[in-house]
């Protein structure tokens, strides 16, 4: 038995292996394939699309073990439930033995200290250095969303694995209140890799940890600039909210390459952080989760090679995944065929419709061809935008026409009309107008600037609202005892109260009781500590790429929590649908412009953000 010792942070240990090699120095690239977000047992009681997920991730295991991968890399949600079937599991562990246990040697070692690694395992050493087992291709895997550790053990279906010697998993915090990622330091001949691992966290925790610096990531005490830093992370990376998701300027800038897992489109290929100075590879999942156009995107899973400081990303195709096709069609826009008046214009409509969804067919049958691992019936998807007075036909009686030829025949046309917009209502009209020369005309800069860091820091979700709730009865109550009726002496009234508290003790004095109430209104509604009281149950929420979901903004990246975002943010309350009220006041977004009348409806205030 050959002894290795392992440092990190100055720290030396010994950890005792049996399979500890010595190879020429030409053998130094490392090869690791790379998937995310596999979702397995995802539909496995659907008569049509049941075994999408086995066959997806034996075709995963076999394009591994063909490119004699060094290791395989999972960034998260391996399973699609947290408490996986039985059928599910004897599936994984079925595969994870044929393809993963065998005679073929490792051709890399483990330099770090594997008790920091793996801390949550009473096996604290990697898999293929037990004298108990046989292993070819070692699995290292985060955890995701949807099978992440709950309950009093803080247990996964991956710690399942980890202990039948299947799996390596890490990058598992057991901290609400600060994350300390000590990475795996694996050696090959010349090349030296430090793979980083974080599993899923809520994503307004984590983003409060990294604000308040609570995230550190450990070096390699020597000659740090010889590593290859490669970090896998599974959260939102498209923006859902102003901390429901984890930007890339988060992350230190000493890494090499990011895995983005959570995110269900495939942008597999290696994007430059010009701001950061690292690579982000977004392998998207192996399976459509939710019918939406993240999902839409061929499905990929990557063979990544290192060498030294250098890196080759290679695109694998998936041929096992079913076929997904996505279309919109605004009915506004084909005024030459009919209009609402139009007669019988409902039947014209679903003409349309009926080409529409022929025409995707024709084109899954023409890429299928010489494809026989492709499944035969794809996924189609009609979104249908019925906006300016039409209206909608029987979606169950269309789909009789492709019950046959369709994978989800239930649910090919999705309706949708959009928001139009209100007429101007009279009495809404202040600072509306002219509102760039009205912005923050009753707040000043430094109330608002102490309510967005009260948002942002301590997760006060009223702060905002409730410093435009006070300023507002304040404001109400001056104008009415100064008896100020018309608009120009309003105007002129709220600007001089304004500047008259700028930088004084009664500015301050009223910024507190503002947030004090804000604070009381949190306790009012239960919600007494802002990590220690979150449910693992209830702590996250859906955000893959969910129809109903409503992310702000985001790059041209996209989604697919969705669902983190959050499709397929798995447990939990989904994007779309409204939290409850607390028992007090109605709760309204901070983040949407705010207006409240001041002088009894006849004026109101719009804030502009």
């Amino acid at each position: 038995m050959i002894r290795a010792v392992y440092f990190l942070q100055g720290k030396c240990s010994s950890l005792g292996g049996t399979r500890f090699f010595i190879f020429p120095h030409h053998h130094d690239t490392f090869k690791i394939l790379i998937a995310t977000d596999i979702h397995l047992g995802y539909l496995e009681k659907d008569a049509i699309r049941g075994n999408d997920t086995y066959d997806t991730l034996n075709e995963i295991l076999e394009c591994a073990k063909t490119n004699q991968a060094d290791f395989i890399l999972l960034g998260g949600d391996l399973f699609h439930e947290n408490k996986p079937s039985r059928r599910c599991l004897h599936s994984c562990i079925t595969m994870l033995r044929k393809y993963c246990m065998g005679d073929s040697p490792i051709h890399f070692n483990i330099l770090s200290d594997q008790r920091v690694n793996f801390n949550t395992t009473q096996f604290p050493w990697v898999n293929y250095q037990d004298e108990n087992l046989n292993i070819s291709i070692p699995v290292f895997s985060v955890h995701g969303n949807h099978d992440d550790p709950t309950g009093a053990e803080g247990l996964c279906a991956l710690d399942l694995l980890s202990a039948s010697g299947l799996i390596n998993h890490f990058g598992h915090s057991q901290s609400v209140e600060s994350i300390e990622i000590s990475p795996i330091l694996m050696q090959k001949g010349n090349t030296k890799l430090a793979l980083y691992g974080l599993g899923s966290i809520p994503d307004e925790r984590l983003y409060r940890m990294f604000v308040n610096n609570k995230v550190t990531m450990l070096r390699p005490k020597e000659d740090q600039d010889k590593w290859f830093n490669l970090f896998t992370i599974h959260q939102n990376r498209s923006k859902h909210g102003p901390t429901n998701y984890i930007p890339e300027q988060f992350l230190d800038d000493f890494l090499d390459l990011v895995v983005w897992g959570h995110e269900h489109e495939c942008l597999i290929t290696p994007t430059r952080n010009e701001q950061q100075l690292f690579y982000v590879t977004q392998p998207g999942s192996s399976v459509a989760t939710s019918l939406s156009p993240g999902e839409a995107a061929k499905k990929h899973i990557g063979l990544l090679k290192v060498k030294g400081h250098k890196m080759n990303m290679q695109k694998i195709p998936l041929k096992t995944v079913r076929q997904f096709f996505i279309q919109d069609v605004v009915l506004a826009d084909y005024e030459d065929l009919f209009t609402p008046d139009t007669p019988q214009v409902t039947k014209k409509v679903e003409d349309l419709c009926y080409a529409k969804v022929t025409e995707m067919l024709e084109q899954a049958e023409r890429e299928r061809l010489g494809c026989p691992l492709t499944p035969e019936k794809p996924l189609i998807r009609l979104r249908v935008d019925y906006s300016g007075g039409f209206e909608t036909f029987s979606t169950s009686r269309f789909s009789q026409k492709f019950v046959d030829r369709v994978a989800n025949p239930k649910d090919i046309i999705h309706f949708l009309r959009r928001r139009e917009q209100k007429e101007d209502i009279k009495g809404l009209t202040y600072f509306k107008h002219r509102v760039t020369q009205r912005q923050l005309s009753l707040l000043t800069e430094q109330g608002m600037g102490k309510a967005i860091q009260e948002f942002v820091d301590k997760d006060e979700k009223d702060a905002i609202q409730e410093l435009i709730t006070y300023q507002l009865e304040k404001t109400q109550r001056h104008l009415q005892a100064r008896g100020v009726t018309t608009e120009q002496d309003i105007d002129a009234e709220v600007k001089r109260l304004r500047d008259s508290k700028k930088n004084t003790t009664e500015e301050d004095n009223e910024i507190r009781e503002a947030m004090n109430r804000a604070k009381a209104h949190r306790l009012e509604r239960g919600d007494d500590s802002v990590d220690a009281g979150i449910s693992d149950e209830f702590a996250d929420v859906n955000m893959d790429s969910d129809e109903g979901s409503v992310p702000f903004p985001a790059p041209t990246r996209g989604r697919g929590r969705g669902g983190r975002g959050r499709g397929g943010r798995g447990r939990g309350r989904a994007a779309s649908e409204p939290k409850p009220a607390g028992r007090g006041r109605s709760q309204k977004s901070s983040a949407t412009t705010q207006s409240r009348s001041i002088m009894q409806g006849s004026v109101t205030v719009c804030l502009a953000y």
